[in-house]
């Protein structure tokens, strides 16, 4: 705690040191009709210098305004308001003079009608925003009754796999956001989570690949935000519903904002079909110090599955301004399903002569009923000088995720041999409280004008966890199922988390930026199996710096970018619970794991032209310490035991690429690649593996018209290298097509994923020293929908000020 107090008192010193050197300024006025005399309020005062904004406020209901602790220098006042023409006066300040009463300022009425506006052209799908990329969602219509899973497939340095896994630049420990908040239905299963959430209530997605001290530092690859659609000023709604052989919605919200309040309602409901087939073979080997290992038994495992996920959310929230400084936001929101993963496995052992030593089928029934309330409350105190701002978030969580699962083993006369039911309770509940103070500053020079923000603030997370696991089995698949107490338990978990942070950006008239910071961060967790009266504990403390420093020459822009970043195990990780609903394959969780900790490297080359092309390329290094990754091992009857394990270091160095242009008006272009060398290696198990992956990308999308809209999509992995083997490539593609009617208040979209081939075929390759497998894997990814979205009401661009919410950057990361 000593080190956050540390970096706290020294922000502020710094804030109340160049506060008092540099910003003395004041200026004072009021504003008056021409014509009429009376007083105008509530028009627009800002101060400029040359095209730079320094400051700016707002006349009160008298017409006066008062600028205050202002920096020196020559300046000039522009005042500005909906019906007046704008006016301009010219201001010095300086130490002699440094307050300034500009009086009574006329302005005059505008004189001009405006007629009907027509906007042109389309926006990017891919913008650079220089410290993150942003990948326009709502303008990709192919996304429409798709998943979150669809979208991130798109968006540029990201790779999704067959499953829904998400990789950035190869890694796949990221922190995801929902509108700069955490989601506890990321921390359960990302995957999982993607598959559920709908594409149509994502707005766009940002990329952030080098995180800044004010982001929590968990997340060894990197954040990925996404932000939902939000309520604009007045009265507006939308319904949709979509019809689809593998994927099935309806949805609706609707959006209330008057003044000072706004009210925000949604409600959405979903199914998703998954079919899968497998086919795998699996050699047990014998280690030997003085030869090559010696096969045991051979395993050999086919299946198939269908099944049908459900489920749904609901959220609302309610923003209050009780004035133009304050603003209060509270936030509830609900998701809960059911997601089964029934199966059916024959199983055959044989030994390396091919005879036969057991057969089997293995009927399973999993499911996973799932759940999660999260409440949100914040208080933000905006000042009149532009960007200092303060803020006060709160949040709470409860999450009830469980599994159960039932298998009937059968023999090869198809004779009921062996039962067993498992079911795990588990639930994560989480309070977070944060405050953050940002102070800016305004530097000016003889030759150079610089802007400072300066950013503080402090964290604290508890979180409380717990599993309760039981077993039950019939052991001649006729007799009553018995408690087996060897592996059934109660397991604790506690985690808390102290952090404080200091970050400074600074921003030149020349384009030059800097953003430097660091972040301290302590953990103390505690664990307790309680059934076996067996108690874990551990802490640790990180000071996480962070720096990146950019030049911008025109249209170019040259960045490089140095942090570190850590990943404390997810959850799922650590949950004790064994899964050995495949009696052959069995998965466990890993509660004694250590966090990695990360160094990440980035340069990077940015272009834009007046013609609209964009190109955004970086050089990327990062190698992960004490790196997690799932690890397999073979006992000798051919049982596979896989949990996540600590297996010291993994160093990726790469390239990544993405191009956007407009080739004409109603036609949009994008694309990129990446391609990296992995090298993991684990002096523990004498194991290591390492190699070349890499991916491409393309989009386009053409409007004909003013009604219709044509787009395709499509992209290609290589696959991915683990410590014990790699998979191999994938490609995807779709093609969509849209027609807005009802004046653009309703629309009908038809989207077609992979037309020309009804599934994906992956080859997964595995090696140990007890074990060689390989298993192929091929999945019904052809699929149709057809989605009906019908808007309401009306809005203006005056959605009043934009509530904070707590992130925890590492929620899918404990």
């Amino acid at each position: 705690m000593k080190h956050i107090f540390t970096l706290l008192l020294l922000g502020v010193g710094m804030a109340s040191a160049l506060a008092q050197a540099l910003n003395s300024g004041k200026l004072t006025g009021s504003l008056t009709d021409s014509t009429t005399t009376k007083a105008v309020p509530f028009a627009t005062v800002a101060l400029m210098d040359g095209t730079k904004l320094i400051t700016g406020t707002t006349s009160d209901g008298a017409g006066t305004f008062l600028l205050s602790n202002l920096p020196l220098g020559s300046y000039r006042v522009v005042v500005s308001f909906v019906g007046y023409r704008t006016k301009s006066l010219p201001v010095s300040l300086t130490a002699e003079t440094p307050s300034v009463q500009l009086g009574s300022i006329l302005i005059a009425a505008e004189g001009k009608t405006l007629g009907e506006v027509t906007v042109a052209g389309q926006k990017a799908i891919v913008e650079d925003k220089g410290d993150r990329l942003v990948y326009n969602a709502e303008k990709d219509i192919s996304n429409a009754g798709g998943t979150a899973a669809d979208v991130l497939r798109k968006v540029p340095t990201l790779s999704v796999d067959l499953d829904g896994n998400v990789q950035m630049r190869g890694n796949g420990n990221i922190k995801v956001l929902i509108n700069g908040k955490p989601s506890a239905m990321m921390a359960r299963n990302l995957a999982d989570a993607l598959r559920q959430m709908p594409a149509n209530v994502i707005k766009s997605i940002e990329v952030i690949t080098s995180p800044g001290a004010k982001y929590d530092a968990e997340g060894s690859a990197g954040v990925i935000n996404i932000i939902t659609k939000k309520a604009l000023q007045g009265f507006n709604g939308s319904a949709s519903v979509t019809a689809g052989n593998l994927n099935r919605g309806v949805g609706t919200n609707l959006n209330l904002r008057k003044k000072k309040f706004g009210l925000t309602l949604s409600a959405n409901g979903y199914q998703f079909r998954n079919q899968r087939e497998s086919q795998s073979v699996r050699t047990t080997l014998m280690p030997s110090s003085d030869g090559p290992s010696q096969p045991l038994s051979i395993l050999t495992q086919n299946s198939a599955a269908d099944n049908t996920g459900t489920g749904g959310y609901g959220e609302m929230s309610v923003d209050y301004d009780p004035d133009s400084t304050n603003h209060i936001n509270f936030a509830a929101n609900v998701w809960g399903g059911r997601y089964p993963n029934n199966s059916s496995v024959q199983n055959r052992l044989t030994s390396p002569t091919g005879v036969e030593l057991q057969a089997f089928r293995n009927d399973i029934k999993f499911v996973n009923p799932y759940g999660n309330g999260q409440l949100d409350l914040g208080y933000t105190k905006s000042f009149k000088k532009p960007g200092q701002e303060f803020s006060l978030l709160t949040q709470f969580s409860l999450m009830p995720d469980n599994y159960f699962y039932d298998t009937d083993r059968y023999s090869t006369s198809e004779s009921l041999i062996y039962r067993q039911h498992s079911s795990n309770y588990s639930q994560n509940k989480e309070y977070t409280f944060q405050t953050d103070y940002t102070h800016p500053f305004t530097v000016n020079g003889r030759k150079d004008t610089t802007s400072i923000k300066l950013e503080i603030g402090a964290k604290g997370i508890l979180r409380d966890i717990s599993s309760e696991y039981r077993l039950t089995q019939s052991m001649d698949g006729i007799s009553p199922l018995i408690v087996d107490s060897t592996q059934s338990n109660d397991f604790n978990y506690t985690q808390r988390i102290y952090s404080g942070y200091t970050a400074l950006r600074i921003d030149t008239k020349r384009k030059w930026n800097l953003n430097a910071g660091a972040r301290f961060e302590h953990t103390d967790i505690k664990g307790d199996f309680l059934t076996t009266q067996t108690k874990l504990a551990s802490q640790y403390t990180n000071l996480i710096p962070s720096i990146t420093l950019s030049k911008s020459i025109k249209t170019h822009t040259l960045k490089i970018s140095y942090t570190q970043r850590i990943q404390r195990p997810m959850v799922w990780y650590l949950n004790p619970w064994l899964n050995q609903s495949d009696p052959k394959n069995i998965q466990t969780g890993n509660p004694y794991l250590n966090p990695e900790l990360s160094h990440a490297t980035e340069l990077s080359y940015n272009v834009s032209t007046k013609q609209g092309l964009s190109l955004n390329s970086a050089l990327y290094w990062r190698q992960t310490n004490n790196a997690i990754d799932y690890i397999s091992t073979v006992d000798a009857a051919g049982i596979s035991t896989s949990k996540p394990q600590n297996i010291a270091q993994r160093k990726a160095m790469g390239l990544n690429v993405n191009l956007s242009s407009q080739p004409v008006k109603n036609w949009n272009l994008n694309g990129g690649g990446d391609i990296r060398y992995v090298d993991l290696f684990s002096p523990a198990l004498n194991q290591g593996n390492n190699g070349v992956v890499w991916s491409i990308n393309m989009n386009t999308s053409y409007k004909l018209g003013q009604s219709y809209t044509l787009q395709a999509n499509g992209n290609y992995s290589s696959g991915w290298i683990s410590l014990q083997g790699t998979n191999t490539g994938f490609y995807w593609h779709s093609i969509s097509a849209k027609r807005e009617f009802m004046n653009k208040q309703a629309s009908l979209t038809l989207g077609l994923n992979n037309p020309f081939i009804r599934g994906i075929s992956q080859t997964s390759r595995q090696s140990a020293p007890t074990f060689e497998s390989e298993s192929n894997f091929y999945m019904i990814r052809r699929s149709v929908r057809l989605t009906f979205e019908w808007r309401f009401g009306q809005m203006s661009a005056n959605g009043g000020k934009k509530g904070k919410k707590i992130s925890n950057d590492d929620k899918d990361g404990r």
